[in-house]
């Protein structure tokens, strides 16, 4: 009976020896301790196991998404929409005949706003887009007072002046109407006078400040 019971001892003692030889230390084995761990050896699922973290690429890099507000990136070969705005410009000279259809509102203005006064050489007519002008040279006589009449077909605002250039001196305006709308009228109560003893070079402007068609001009004097 002693005998057996010694044997079954030496077995366990056998199994024993044979399971500390593993590869895996046991959990207190020096090797394996931490100086930095508070306890001294690492814990149970400390590190992180596979794939815990996000890999490279798995967030959108900066500029991946449009900013509030921003415009829509150009497709390629695209074409840029044109931008609203007045072309400016000279507008194209036409034969008055041509503006014909101005002619009787320009005599019509006449009547009642150049009163005591004559037409000045012989009108002139455009085919403007908006913002673009059109000149005439004058020559100001001394002690004459002159004014002039625009009138627009299809133009919403149009706009008349007088303009001298006596370099080195930049242009001046020393004339231009007040009014709004398709008509402009330098009046024979607003007429500009050359007080200079000499003929004055000078030139007349008209302008489609806005809207497009055709205008028709007459330079006046007395």
């Amino acid at each position: 009976m002693r005998l057996f019971i010694r044997s079954c001892a030496v077995a366990a003692v056998g199994l024993t020896m044979l399971a500390g030889c593993g590869d895996d230390p046991p959990p207190n084995d020096p090797s394996t301790f931490d100086p930095n761990n508070p306890n001294g050896y690492p814990q149970p699922g400390a590190y992180p196991q596979p794939g815990a973290y996000p890999q490279p690429g798995a967030y959108p890099q900066p500029g991946a998404y449009p900013q509030p507000g921003a415009a829509p990136a150009p497709q390629p070969g695209a074409t840029p929409a044109p931008q609203p705005g007045a072309s400016g410009g000279s507008a194209q000279a036409i034969p008055p005949t041509a503006a014909a259809v101005a002619q009787p509102v320009l005599q019509g203005l006449a009547q009642t706003e150049m009163r005591g006064m004559s037409p000045e050489g012989s009108p002139f007519a455009g085919n403007f887009q908006q913002g673009q002008t059109l000149e005439q040279p004058i020559t100001l006589q001394p002690g004459k007072c002159y004014g002039a009449i625009g009138v627009g077909v299809g133009i919403t605002e149009l706009d008349i002046q007088f303009v001298t250039h006596l370099p080195p001196a930049p242009p001046f305006t020393i004339a231009q109407d007040q009014g709004t709308g398709p008509q402009a009228v330098i009046n024979s109560s607003s007429c500009h006078q050359n007080l200079s003893p000499v003929p004055v070079p000078a030139k007349i402007v008209v302008t489609a400040t806005a809207g497009a068609g055709l205008a028709m001009a007459q330079v006046y004097v007395k």
